[in-house]
């Protein structure tokens, strides 16, 4: 059998992708049945979900200055991290209900997903330069594709929550074994050693530096509105008498994370045409808005709500490749998939405290507040992209 060609190699990537990521959300999405097994207190059941964040972060940073992606088969990295991955999530479905053993699953679960995205993005960007700005695109459609997965899998699972785990587990599993049997582009670089100051380029160089930026603030917004939409939506329609809220929010936050994933491929096509700072600054003003106007609508008719968390979806997302791309562009070939990582480490660190923090604002403030706060990043994040891009038509 002949080795797959490009487009078989990243329709193998994207579908593992989805696989591996899936197991993202599963603590936030089984959230309502675990809180009522066992009463979890608030801060407890945030830490599932922010336990996964900072897991992300060590493994991310570890991979990082190791520079794993830079120095093996990105591919084999891939599988072995999403087998993990998915090992964990096993365990974590017969631990003890919001005990430690299964925040520390949690965590693990996020160390090990640490080697699936950036990974996936150092393969994606081994394909092609012109249109880098689409290859990576359709990888975070594909994470995003995963991330709102487990919203559709509590509706399968049911109030038995251990079926909706075990689904993600496997599909996690299934993943690793696929993208053994794609292959590397031809603008796959490996560095020759190992070499953790390599990272300070991220600093050095102006356009990865601002990349960067606009990265973090990008980062302040899109999981803390991907963990937790559901759960603002549920109180919101609650608020307005709406009939059986929660399945109405979990449908809401399920189709705003999806139709977020499927605008990132066009959203990369128009970024490789117009520009990728211009367009990720585009996405940034209308999550910016989009999360003034929720606030505005909260209690309100949930039908407008409900339309405007999927606008905020829809925009939310589809930035975080560009941010991506252009660090890749910007940053010498054989250095990309480390200062990527690096990047993706500094935004799950920032991801880490506004998941946790999200709840324990909105008890204090309400939804309204809390939801208006999201959007404070990305209305920072508008400048970042307009002098990269200044920078860019210079260069």
């Amino acid at each position: 059998m002949s080795a797959p060609g490009r487009t078989a190699s990243l329709a193998l990537l994207l579908v593992a992708e989805i696989g591996a990521m899936s197991l993202w959300f599963v603590s936030a999405a089984i959230l309502p049945e675990l809180t009522a097994e066992a009463a979890l207190a608030p801060w407890r059941a945030a830490l599932l979900s922010s336990a996964v964040q900072i897991g992300f972060v060590a493994g991310a940073l570890t991979l990082a200055v190791h520079g794993t992606a830079d120095r093996y088969d990105p591919r084999r990295v891939f599988a072995l991290s999403a087998a993990l991955a998915g090992a964990a999530t096993v365990l974590f479905v017969i631990a003890p209900i919001g005990g430690w053993a299964q925040v520390g699953l949690r965590a693990a679960t996020g160390f090990c997903l640490a080697g699936v995205y950036p990974v996936g993005m150092k393969i994606a960007v081994g394909w092609t330069v012109r249109r880098r700005g689409l290859v990576v695109g359709l990888l975070v459609a594909a994470l995003t594709l995963g991330s709102a997965a487990p919203h559709g899998l509590a509706l399968i699972g049911g109030p038995d929550w251990r079926v909706t785990a075990g689904i993600a587990a496997s599909l996690s599993l299934f993943s690793a074994a696929l993208i053994l049997l794609s292959r590397l582009g031809p603008h796959h670089a490996t560095a020759p050693r190992f070499d953790p100051a390599a990272l300070k380029l991220a600093w050095r160089i102006r356009g990865v530096r601002l990349a960067i930026a606009g990265y973090l603030c990008h980062m302040w917004e899109l999981y803390a509105y991907w963990a937790w939409i559901a759960v603002a939506l549920a109180a919101s329609f609650q608020a307005a008498g709406a009939e059986d809220p929660l399945t109405l929010a979990r449908l809401g936050a399920f189709a705003a994370i999806a139709l977020g994933g499927l605008a990132c491929a066009p959203a990369g096509a128009l970024a490789d045409r117009f520009g990728k700072a211009r367009i990720a600054g585009v996405c940034l003003a209308v999550g910016a808005l989009s999360a003034g106007a929720c606030a505005a609508s909260f209690g309100g008719p949930p039908a407008l709500t409900l339309t405007l968390a999927i606008l905020w979806g829809i925009f939310v997302i589809p930035d975080s490749a560009q941010f991506s791309a252009l660090v890749a562009d910007a940053a010498p070939a054989e250095r990309a998939g480390s200062l990527m990582t690096f990047q993706t480490a500094l935004g799950f660190l920032l991801t880490a405290g506004t998941i946790q923090a999200a709840p324990m604002a909105a008890a204090a403030f309400g939804w309204p507040v809390t939801l208006a706060l999201f959007g404070l990043g990305p209305l920072l994040g508008v400048e970042a992209m307009r002098r990269l891009h200044a920078l860019r038509r210079l260069g």
